[in-house]
């Protein structure tokens, strides 16, 4: 089967085609600057990246350029839309509506719609982009794959807060974490590698990039994770604060004459460590910058590198034990030297790094040494792929 799968944001849209059969990748690219002036970057697998700046007031055309594209008779690889057997949506929160992917109907819909307040720059989005595959591909199945559901097999007491119960009961507030279809590929490629039944392993999953989050996978589900209602929880990101004490909100609050949207905006906008160093969010900028002798961003490392060490110290404790650690995302796969220092902080579990195969980027690879008591592994993530197998195993 021809799966597309379609990644909307708000002023951009992802998407990649692939043959389920053989799990190849036919074509991808993305359209940005929706609804300014529009641009669609297209390739085919073998052939030249292609760029085509053309309007795109709404993600309804953006879809209709990336399908012109995709039957352009010079180009293009088909011959006509009818080829495509089905549509994966990505759709960052289900809440506790969908704890799987699910077929994309009216009601599925409306539910969604429901978990809009709950992530307002995501769901309205991921929604748009489905209603427009909708109506100009009306007959084709389509699926939508949540970034909640893996981890909708937490326990209570991991995903409660130390609020007022009501609050859960009546605003669904609680931890639902994000990434979930990274966390879910990258532990289940892990078992693979290492030739392990994946119900019998407990694995810590980090997931290292500009949005950044650490999972706990016991026995093949998800028992915690560092992102919470709202994916500002958790580790020091690229923009985004992570932990902090709430009545720092206050406090900054009154000393900057903030609101409490500015607030947000700074800890989602501002801070991390980008704001930490002063420099970038790049972690390649970052190192450009320390190897020149800027302090503040060798500090804003050391502070990414610490929150990532004591997730994986929580989740050690919370499953009584791991058996591997996973390095996944544009951080985590290409970065030897985050990975170097995380692990040099993980002595006490009996971790050995083999620094030759810690030197590879981007590839799947063990970066533990045989006599290493916890197996480390870099895994890329393949999130369009994960989401091409739901939207196969739900259509076919």
């Amino acid at each position: 089967m021809i799966v597309l799968v379609i990644n909307c944001g708000s002023s951009s849209l992802k998407y990649q085609v692939i043959d389920s059969d053989t799990e190849g990748v036919l074509a991808k690219g993305l359209c940005e600057r929706i609804g300014i002036d529009g641009r669609l970057v297209y390739q085919p697998a073998g052939g030249e990246k292609e760029i085509t700046e053309s309007a795109m007031p709404t993600h309804k055309q953006a879809i209709q350029m990336v399908i012109d594209a995709l039957v352009n008779e010079k180009t293009g690889i088909m011959k006509s839309l009818d080829e495509i057997g089905a549509v994966g949506h990505r759709v960052v929160h289900g809440g506790e509506k969908f704890a799987a992917s699910a077929i994309i109907t009216d009601e599925m819909l409306a539910a969604v719609e429901e978990c809009s307040d709950l992530a307002p720059l995501h769901n309205p989005a991921n929604l748009i982009g489905i209603r427009a595959c909708q109506e100009l591909m009306p007959n084709t199945p389509m699926v939508g794959v949540f970034d909640t559901a893996f981890h909708q097999t937490m326990p209570k007491e991991a995903y409660l807060y130390g609020v007022p119960y009501e609050y859960y009961e009546n605003y669904a507030v609680r931890k639902y974490g994000f990434h979930g279809t990274s966390h879910s590929y990258v532990s289940k490629r892990a078992a693979a590698i290492l030739d392990k039944p994946y119900e019998s392993l407990k694995t810590i999953v980090c997931h290292l990039g500009n949005g950044a989050s650490v999972c706990a996978v016991k026995n093949g589900h998800s028992v915690d994770t560092s992102m919470g209602l709202s994916p500002l929880e958790g580790l020091v990101m690229g923009t985004r604060s992570g932990d902090i004490d709430p009545s720092a909100l206050e406090y900054i609050a009154k000393k900057e004459q903030l609101d409490l949207a500015g607030v947000l905006n700074v800890l989602n906008k501002k801070s991390g460590v980008m704001g930490l160093s002063g420099v970038s969010s790049d972690f390649r900028d970052l190192e450009e910058a320390e190897q020149a002798g800027n302090e503040r961003a060798a500090m804003a490392q050391q502070v990414f590198n610490y929150r990532v060490v004591k997730y994986i110290g929580a989740y050690v404790a919370a499953m009584n034990g791991v058996d591997c650690i996973c390095f996944t995302a544009g951080l985590g796969e290409n970065n030897a030297v985050v990975r170097r220092q995380i692990c040099e902080y993980l002595g006490y579990l009996g971790i050995q790094i083999d620094e030759e195969a810690n030197k590879k980027r981007g590839e799947e690879v063990v970066i533990s040494t045989p006599d290493s008591k916890v197996k480390v592994l870099v895994v890329p993530t393949n999130e369009e792929l994960a989401i091409a197998r739901e939207t196969v195993a739900l259509t076919e």
